[in-house]
């Protein structure tokens, strides 16, 4: 799978650090978990989906990191670059072993499949 992201031979090198720069922090600290705990979850408040994804891992007794980043009407910008670098458009962003699986009911059709297991154990 490519993901279309624009070329930098077509972004003007005045404005590269700003997108290198925007937002960074934010994409680091959720890199930084994912690299230190087996599963991280990525939420924000007042959104079920993440709760959902909470919930059915603590019913596991799964352990995981769970990063919280404002609500609808706030941090909205700051969580865009975590859209950006994941390409992936809504919260939660579930991360199992370094890898994006989705959100709440992809996390839920893997434990159903029994793939979440699989990939806990590798």
């Amino acid at each position: 799978m490519t993901r279309q992201i624009l070329d930098e031979a077509h972004i003007h090198p005045a404005i590269r650090q700003t997108i290198t720069d925007n937002n960074a922090d934010i994409v680091r600290e959720v890199q930084a978990a994912v690299a230190n705990h087996a599963v991280v979850i990525v939420g924000m408040a007042q959104n079920p989906a993440p709760r959902k994804a909470r919930k059915t891992l603590d019913a596991l007794g799964t352990k995981y990191e769970y990063l919280e980043y404002g609500s609808y009407l706030s941090e909205w910008r700051r969580r865009n670059a975590l859209k950006m670098w994941t390409g992936w458009p809504t919260f939660p962003m579930v991360f199992v072993k370094g890898t994006l699986i989705g959100g709440a009911s992809d996390l839920q059709a893997l434990i159903d499949s029994g793939e979440f297991g699989k990939l806990l154990a590798a």
